[in-house]
């Protein structure tokens, strides 16, 4: 397989530009024509939509804008796109990031796809919930399954730890979860429990179910957020716009607060991601890294909002810590560290105590059974 060295890049099936390989390491981009006359920027603070050739800093994104980090796979996705490279004999290492967006090709989170695409035969999938269970878990274990090609085409898109799928119900894109090597059976079910939970604490989420399977309580699957109706949102994470990696603690609340105003000039969107750091801190959700916190572009409206939570559940960040401190405090926060980022950000001090009040009596009740 020949090397990738240029992509262009669409949205809605429109040029948006190009980006080609410079000195064989950094990921040059371009706005086409056509796109700086109609188009928006698609990364409002790193590629403003401006008549010139942006280059990124070769880290800490491996020489890539953010926004183009945020289509590659990571976690489980790029491990299902290594093992299949190794099957057909094709050496994962030699894969390149301008490879890795050829093979996402038009199926990646958010509305962006890339051309030239890298395009694998489709196999057709006629096995249930459980059968996956099973192979994703032989997979971990092994490195090896039967049926790879078939997790391959549902989950290589994919990012997080946990083995996930794509797929469609209804008519409606949904993401279904599968427990890791390191989950318990009942990581489903902790999961549902916690986006229930989420949203009677008034979080904005995408519609939850739980999957019934023979061998334990369930498996989670969510709504896309990036899909509303068949058509694509453009989208970008908080990693993606800060041009850094969310395997780096880096952020604290109040600068997620102010990135959120600066980019959606909406109080509104704020108080949304104050009610998200109260449940984060109550249900000891702390594996509230920068890429579990997004944004997405209203093309019809002109504006970025906060995307609806996701990935809430019983989690520890490195040391244990909070990824993202609460008022510079990632080992115990607590009312005091929550109350001083609303003042800091100008959420009504009165109307912060009520949120924080209500969000931790809710916690209390609806998950004492995780968090005790």
């Amino acid at each position: 397989m020949d090397r990738v060295k240029q992509l262009s890049v669409f949205y809605h099936e429109k040029f948006v530009g190009k980006m080609a390989l410079y000195q064989n390491r950094l990921a040059a981009f371009e706005y086409s024509e056509e796109w700086l006359a109609e188009g928006f920027s698609i990364s409002p603070f790193s590629l403003p939509l401006e008549k010139k050739v942006f280059l990124p800093k070769i880290d800490p994104l491996e020489g890539l804008f953010g926004v183009f980090a945020d289509s590659l796979p990571d976690g489980w996705g790029r491990f299902l796109v290594d093992r299949l490279m190794r099957k057909n004999g094709r050496d994962p290492q030699k894969l390149g990031n301008f490879d890795r967006l050829a093979i996402v090709g038009n199926s990646g989170m958010g509305a962006l796809t890339y051309q030239p695409e890298i395009s694998m035969e489709r196999t057709e999938n006629d096995l249930s919930l459980d059968e996956i269970a099973r192979e994703c878990a032989r997979l971990l274990k092994t490195e090896d399954s039967d049926e790879l090609d078939v997790l391959f085409h549902m989950g290589s898109s994919t990012g997080g730890a946990r083995p996930k799928i794509f797929t469609v119900i209804a008519g409606e894109d949904w993401i279904i979860k599968f427990p890791s090597s390191n989950d318990g059976t009942n990581i489903g079910k902790m999961e549902y429990d916690y986006a229930i939970c989420a949203k009677e604490c008034g979080l904005e989420m995408e519609e939850v179910r739980l999957f019934p399977s023979v061998e334990n309580e369930g498996f989670f699957g969510t709504r896309r957020f990036d899909r509303t109706g068949g058509e694509k949102i453009h989208m970008v994470s908080a990693a993606g716009l800060l041009e850094t990696s969310h395997r780096i603690p880096n952020l604290d609340y109040e600068l997620l607060m102010r990135l959120t105003l600066q980019l959606t000039r909406d109080m509104r969107e704020c108080e949304k991601l104050y009610r998200l750091m109260c449940f984060n801190v109550f249900a000891h959700n702390r594996d509230d890294h920068s890429k579990n916190f997004s944004y997405l572009y209203l093309e019809k409206e002109d504006r970025w909002v906060l995307s609806p939570a996701y990935d809430l559940t019983y989690s520890n960040s490195i040391g244990g810590e909070h990824a993202t401190t609460i008022n510079g405090n990632g080992i115990d926060p607590g009312r005091n560290d929550i109350l001083e980022i609303a003042k800091r950000v100008g959420i009504d001090r009165q109307k912060a105590k009520r949120i924080l009040k209500n969000i931790q009596e809710c916690v209390d009740e609806k998950l004492r059974v995780y968090i005790r």
